[in-house]
């Protein structure tokens, strides 16, 4: 299956249960490298196991899918888990980012909180009076942030119709609202 598994049967630790050790694509001294790249590459404590099990499940994954393995496993599994660990930042910059720019939009739409019940009072008021089909592509768009298109492929519909059915709707909570 992969290289490097011999020399796990060799120094393989006791307490692990032989069957742990000979489906276990990491040897132990492996498994501290990768969380070792992870913790340096700033992965809190919490989510290591979580990388740990990611760079198994890659070396599984190419173990199953017949490519030949890695010629130094514990170099591909530091690569691996490098990788993970920047994908982990990405993963943190966008959802901060996600938060910061609803917590602007909020702010902008909604400056005090007695104003943000009376709306949030008068929008649903309005989403119930719509046609069913109206007020499903607003809340797709609106709440669920999907583009036109994926609106679109989802309700099965051409765009035009959903570009139809939104203006028809905002059109008509405009008009609730004001």
């Amino acid at each position: 299956m992969l290289r490097g598994k011999a020399r796990r049967g060799q120094g393989a630790q006791r307490g692990h249960g032989a069957d742990r050790a000979a489906d276990d694509p990491l040897d132990a001294a492996q498994e501290r490298r990768v969380r070792a790249v992870l913790a340096l590459g700033g992965v809190p404590q919490a989510d290591l196991l979580d990388g740990v099990q990611q760079v198994r499940l890659r070396l599984l994954e190419r173990a199953a899918s017949g490519r030949e393995a890695p010629r130094d496993v514990s170099a591909w599994a530091a690569v691996v888990a490098s990788n993970l660990a920047v994908d982990w930042h990405r993963a943190k910059r966008r959802q901060e980012r996600i938060g910061e720019r609803l917590a602007s939009l909020r702010q902008l739409a909604h400056p005090s909180g007695e104003d943000t019940s009376v709306l949030s009072v008068a929008v649903a008021q309005g989403l119930d009076e719509l046609p069913d089909a109206q007020r499903q592509v607003v809340v797709l768009r609106f709440y669920a942030d999907l583009p036109v298109r994926s609106i679109a492929e989802e309700l099965g519909v051409p765009e035009g119709t959903v570009k139809s059915r939104l203006h028809t709707a905002v059109r008509a909570l405009r008009a609730r609202l004001h």
